[in-house]
């Protein structure tokens, strides 16, 4: 009885691409539809799995009086549209710093963790299982052994991951975090995140790092106490040596770090449940992400998280009026430690799976309302940008400079097998989108560079909004989305809008932006001449097919 169903799951490990993966799905997804419909059974219903198409930009909001001045009030008007959508959040500029190595990033996530006395959650794609992973464990394991043997025992520690990646082989993120499940099951929560459109045959078919293209928890935050990191980061070895990103700390924010742990827990809520014999179960009441109805999942998943955005907004007016109230009494309106808030947090997410595309949304405002004599410094590590974004981009407005890796630094450079073909097929995206912006004469207008760095990768993402006339970005966008297809359609995304008056935030911003900037080189006609550059026939054929999935 076994024979069969091995013999298949061989052959689909030979021939399995994406784009096969996409056009299986789809046939599939037709056929069993209606049978889920009928029977409420979601056994053999397989999810759509392309993204679905994106020929235009959404639909935008737009407030009065939106496009102000650009002084101290005016930079306040002219952004303060976000605030109809996601909560605003009012925080001193001098409370955020700006990390610029993968060392610090690790440096600062290892002293949090020691000194955290309430909470340390922590969200990302998957923890690797290297030394710099497992100091990192152990952190967590003295902090909560301090907590246990003092008077105060309140410490929690709550862990997000992706499912599929953090089980990917025999020792793994599971593995890593099992003896603290099972030594402090009451203080400890590990949720594995499992994308509903990985079910039936799909599921059982597809093998592991395959099925991690069908959709991913890929939010990156984390939270000690009221301390937060956002960041594009992994926990993962590279990412604490030699493999750029972005990296924002927000002290003593606890505004802000309250709506992330809540947003965390959201997920986490929606998310398998590892169990200290490295089983997984689901919370009470919860649907099953694939076992469940895929709908109703979704429905389920996405009240549940927005109810999150929607509580920090009622909560943000309560404080907003409590602000009022000192200023009308003449009272200072710094924060815990004093300082005046002259800087606003807003926390976009974007969960497309699940109907949810707050991000994508402000994004696209963002890049609409960049008009001529502003400047956009837009950097991705996987430069494929969505067809909605490119079409702002492309239109008259602001001055691009895009930043993306060039191959050898691509996360795939080297690979074995399909994914080291991964840094041609973004050379063949690149060259197309260079084609266009010379056949639409915009050459002095946007210009794409490429990051160099001998024996680092490059995953730095995020923008810089400078206004007309203004030296220094008084907007910048960091987190985990990648401005591309995978972000916007398929993966479970998360960031924050920083727009400051603090001109010592502004400075430091722009050093972090002139920093990547300095080890690249902008593309022209020649560079896709060089050698290096030859991309194989099969390859162009195929990108068109496999680019949703990047």
């Amino acid at each position: 009885m076994m024979a069969a169903p091995m013999s298949w799951r061989k052959l689909v490990y030979c021939v399995y691409t994406p784009a096969l993966a996409g056009v299986f799905t789809r046939i599939s997804d037709r056929f069993f539809r209606t049978r889920d419909r009928r029977r409420g059974s979601s056994v053999l219903l397989l999810a759509p799995l392309l993204a679905e198409a994106d020929p235009s930009p959404l639909p935008l909001f737009r407030s009065p009086g939106s496009t102000g001045a650009q002084g101290a009030d005016g930079l306040h008007a002219r952004f303060l549209w976000m605030a109809e959508h996601v909560p605003a959040f009012r925080v001193p500029g001098t409370h955020i710093h700006i990390l610029t190595s993968p060392d610090q990033f690790y440096q600062a996530m290892k002293a949090r963790i020691k000194t955290a006395k309430r909470r340390v959650v922590m969200a990302s794609l998957y923890l690797g299982t290297g030394p710099l992973e497992q100091d990192l464990v152990d952190c967590m394991q003295e902090a909560l052994e301090r907590s246990q043997e003092g008077d105060n025992s309140d410490l929690q520690v709550s862990i997000l991951l992706d499912y599929t990646r953090g089980s990917r082989g025999e020792t793994n993120s599971r593995t890593m975090l099992l003896p603290l499940l099972q030594q402090y099951s009451s203080r400890m929560r590990v949720s594995l995140y499992h994308s509903p459109d990985l079910r039936g045959l799909l599921r059982l078919l597809v093998p592991q790092r395959f099925n991690e293209t069908i959709g991913l928890q890929h939010i990156k935050a984390y939270l000690f106490d009221d301390d937060l990191i956002i960041s594009g980061a992994n926990l993962s070895d590279s990412y604490f040596t030699n493999r750029q990103d972005r990296y924002v700390l927000l002290e003593n924010c606890w505004e802000v770090a309250d709506f992330f742990s809540d947003l965390v827990g959201a997920v986490g809520d929606v998310s398998l449940q590892l169990q200290p014999d490295n089983s997984v179960s689901m919370m009470e009441n919860m649907v099953h992400p694939y076992r469940g109805n895929r709908d109703d999942f979704s429905a389920s998943a996405r009240q549940h998280i927005m109810k999150v955005v929607s509580t920090a907004r009622m909560r943000q007016d309560i404080a907003k009026s409590e602000h009022l109230k000192r200023e009308s009494k003449g009272e200072e309106g710094g924060g815990e430690e004093g300082g005046k808030e002259d800087t606003w947090v807003f926390p976009l997410v974007q969960m497309k799976p699940l109907g949810i595309q707050v991000d994508e949304q402000i994004t696209q405002r963002l890049l609409t309302d960049a008009g001529p004599g502003a400047t956009v410094f837009l950097t991705s590590g996987y430069f494929n940008l969505t067809r909605a974004y490119m079409s702002l981009v492309l239109g008259v407005g602001a001055d691009y400079r895009i930043l993306t890796a060039s191959p050898e630094v691509n996360g795939f450079f080297g690979a074995k097998g399909i994914a080291g073909e991964i840094p041609a097929a973004y050379i063949h995206i690149a060259r197309q989108f260079y084609s266009n912006v010379c056949q639409l004469g915009q050459q002095e207008r946007v210009h794409l560079h490429e990051y160099h760095r001998a024996h680092w990768t490059f995953h730095a993402k995020g923008l810089w909004y400078y206004l007309r006339g203004q030296v220094r970005p008084c907007l910048t966008l960091i987190g985990s989305p990648n401005f591309g297809y995978r972000s916007v359609h398929r993966d479970l995304e998360a960031q924050i809008a920083i727009v400051t008056e603090n001109q010592e935030l502004q400075a430091h911003l722009q050093e972090e932006q002139e920093m990547l900037y300095q080890r690249s080189t902008e593309v022209s006609s020649s560079t896709f001449q060089q050698p290096d550059r030859h991309v194989k026939l099969w390859v162009k054929l195929v990108t068109p097919l496999i680019k949703n999935f990047f």
